[in-house]
């Protein structure tokens, strides 16, 4: 199965919605940012391993203990995707910090500036 087929297109999809319901409504770890949101998973074509690109609105210490939270609480999720996802191998996952939207909003607010600075 070549990464990029239609098959792995739509685990990856289910993946990420079933993920995101877990994440936000079915775990109870304070350490977990309520504004937490998962911006894309990467399940490899195996089926054995799943990388899942988090996105935290916060500070670092915020980012940081997110993170431990999802990883103490990493059985828990598989363990709910082996239930609503049918599946031959339930993905042994990975959550990786992504900070590309906070990327954007810097630089978003940079090009504003750049442009209020230039009709001054």
């Amino acid at each position: 199965m070549r990464k990029n087929s239609i098959k792995n297109t739509r685990i990856n999809g289910e993946v990420m919605r079933e993920l995101s319901n877990v994440i936000r409504g079915e775990i109870k770890d304070p350490r977990i940012h309520p504004l937490t949101s998962v911006v894309a998973v990467e399940v490899a074509p195996d089926l054995k391993t799943c990388k899942a690109y988090i996105s935290v609105l916060g500070d670092e210490k915020a980012q940081e203990d997110t993170l431990k939270g999802l990883k103490s609480a990493e059985g828990y999720i598989r363990t709910k995707l082996a239930k609503n996802i049918n599946l031959r191998n339930t993905p042994e996952i990975r959550f990786i910090l992504d900070q590309s939207i906070e990327y954007g909003v810097n630089m978003s607010k940079k090009i504003d500036e750049v442009n209020r600075r230039t009709e001054e």
